[in-house]
């Protein structure tokens, strides 16, 4: 049984202008519970982006996508949700459809690792070529949505692409911050290829 999402507002990540013009809704208080009639709904993480700071749960039952805010995620205990997962939500009604009020349960086991899904066309991909080493960040700029990374004196410069840090669930970077990074050689110098935040978890070597 196929689903057609097409008539849901959000089932795109190119209309963010309408998720904007609503973020109003995105945090209530917790206090308006009692008032509100929550549907508790099963489904996968359509995607997510936390640098936009919400994504879409797509529901086992037909449903119209699942609005998830950054918010919800992190107030229940959880930094990001990947995209595949399997996730269980308390969802409520809004005027621009059902969001995610409460999350019952987040199963990262069915999730695509970073590293499988597909970079944006803009982005140019890199190979890598070492392990995941330690850096330091030596700056970085959101708006630009680049920066460079260093590994000490004498060493090159590694540059980091935002679209990079997306993947790993990275909203940004701040100078003097620790990471760990892979990389490979590019156009114009070494590249990261995977980003991890020092005090991220590692994921298990294969």
């Amino acid at each position: 049984m196929t689903n057609d999402y097409g008539s849901n507002s959000f089932a795109l990540r190119g209309e963010t202008a309408s998720f904007d013009s609503g973020r109003r809704e995105e945090a209530r208080p917790v206090s308006e519970e009692n008032s509100l009639e929550l549907v508790q709904v099963s489904g996968h993480i359509k995607w997510f982006d936390v640098a936009k700071g919400f994504g879409f749960i797509v529901p086992d039952n037909g449903l119209p996508d699942i609005l998830l805010h950054v918010t919800c995620l992190r107030r229940d205990g959880y930094q990001a949700a990947n995209e595949g997962a399997r996730i269980v939500v308390e969802a409520v009604q809004r005027p621009r459809g059902l969001q995610a009020f409460r999350i019952l349960s987040l199963d990262e086991s069915t999730a695509l690792h970073p590293s499988e899904l597909p970079l944006p066309r803009t982005h140019v991909q890199v190979v890598p070529t070492s392990g995941l080493e330690p850096a330091v960040v030596k700056w970085f700029n959101r708006l630009r949505g680049f920066g460079f990374l260093t590994q000490g004196e004498g060493k090159p410069d590694i540059f980091v692409h935002m679209e990079t840090l997306r993947r790993y669930g990275i909203a940004e970077l701040k100078p003097g911050e620790q990471v760990f990074v892979r990389f490979g050689d590019g156009s114009k110098g070494l590249m990261a290829a995977e980003v991890r935040l020092a005090d991220m978890s590692l994921p298990h070597s294969h």
